[in-house]
């Protein structure tokens, strides 16, 4: 139950961070391009590779502060970042294959799904 409580915490304050950046972004670039989406994904695959990087050298780390923060915070702020890590990751372990078929893959199958989701949408 610990646990639950470090994701739920680092979830609430990275949800709260993407709201109020791609908030401000929105008010002073406007709503013609997702500029908003996009700092927060940049911003969230350099900070989770960061800590990544950063704490695969530090065998002393608590685990609930990798729950807290790659779990919870990252997760809530933008799902994208771990996303991007798993990729590389994937292409520097030579999984080229996998790597591609990642990146591809979930593009295709996420926008499949949006049009999927559309059209059942507008249905109801």
């Amino acid at each position: 139950m610990a646990n639950l409580l470090f994701i739920g915490v680092g979830a609430f304050f990275g949800a709260n961070l993407r709201y109020l950046i791609s908030g401000w972004v929105a008010l002073r670039a406007g709503l013609l391009f997702p500029y908003g989406t996009m700092i927060v994904n940049f911003t969230g695959s350099f900070m989770l590779a960061t800590f990544v990087a950063w704490s695969a050298n530090q065998s002393g780390l608590d685990p609930r502060l990798r729950l807290l923060l790659v779990t919870g915070f990252f997760g809530a702020y933008t799902t994208f970042s771990t996303y991007a890590v798993e990729s590389i990751a994937l292409f520097q372990s030579g999984n080229w294959l996998g790597a591609l078929a990642n990146v591809i893959g979930s593009n295709l199958i996420c926008l499949v799904a949006v049009l999927i989701g559309l059209a059942v949408g507008s249905r109801l």
